[in-house]
């Protein structure tokens, strides 16, 4: 399935993902969870997730490079400074954050499981192609870079 490889705007498969959540929620019988002080949670990982992806949009705007997701060829250095020394997707693991607090702040097990759902879509077709992409431009600097930092965290 090439054809989905850096096709769909990261920011619109979360989109797509939310709205599955939130149907889920409403269609399917109640898997409640419960987690104490689940709105302080929620709200918790929701800041957590706006920081480390907005630290990772700083840190490519310092280094001068792009943040377009469709177009890796464009990069024009390996960020490797910041939150890239922890994670090399800051901002799809913002993303992947929310999805969780959303899961959470719903108190529903099954919208949670979507979080599988996005992990899987991005790494197939967003973040192996990137990668491939960023290997061709920088060779062995961003082979370096993958075998020091985590894909996620």
């Amino acid at each position: 399935m090439k054809i989905l490889e850096l096709k769909v705007p990261p920011v619109a498969v979360f989109l797509a993902v939310v709205l599955l959540m939130y149907w889920l929620k409403e269609i399917s019988p109640a898997l409640l969870i419960t987690v104490p002080f689940v709105k302080v949670v929620s709200a918790g990982l929701t800041g957590i997730a706006v920081f480390v992806a907005a630290a990772g949009i700083y840190e490519f705007r310092k280094a001068k490079t792009t943040v377009n997701p469709i177009k890796p060829e464009s990069a024009s250095s390996v960020v490797n400074t910041g939150v890239f020394a922890y994670t090399r997707n800051p901002m799809y693991f913002g993303l992947l954050l929310i999805i969780i607090a959303l899961g959470l702040w719903w108190q529903h097990l099954s919208v949670i499981l979507c979080g599988a759902l996005f992990v899987v879509y991005m790494n197939r077709f967003q973040i192996k192609p990137e990668e491939r992409a960023l290997e061709r431009l920088f060779g062995e600097d961003y082979v370096d870079y993958k075998n020091q930092v985590r894909r996620w965290i």
